[in-house]
C-alpha cells in the first residue's frame, strides 16, 4: 500500500493526536502517515507510537512552531 494518508492533528491536546493516529495505523497495513501536530509534546507521544508499533519515524520542524511526524512501513 502506497497511498499517504495525512492526519491533522494541530490543535489537539494530548491523547488526542495519538489516538487518531492510532485508529489510522490500525487501519493501514502499511504506507505513509503524515501526522501534523503543534506542540512538541504530542510529537514526541506520535513518534513514540510510530516505533512501539514497528514504523519508521522522522519528524521535520515546521514554521509557526508546528511538526510533521511521518510514518513509514512497507
Amino acid at each position: 500500500m502506497s497511498d499517504t494518508i495525512t492526519v491533522d492533528a494541530r490543535g489537539l491536546s494530548c491523547p488526542q493526536p495519538v489516538v487518531e493516529t492510532k485508529k489510522v495505523m490500525n487501519a493501514q497495513a502499511g504506507g505513509t502517515i503524515v501526522v501534523l501536530v503543534d506542540t512538541v509534546t504530542s510529537r514526541e507521544n506520535v513518534s513514540r507510537l510510530g516505533r512501539n508499533q514497528g514504523w519508521d519515524v522522522s519528524t521535520e520542524d515546521l514554521p509557526d512552531g508546528e511538526f510533521r511526524v511521518v510514518l513509514n512501513k512497507s
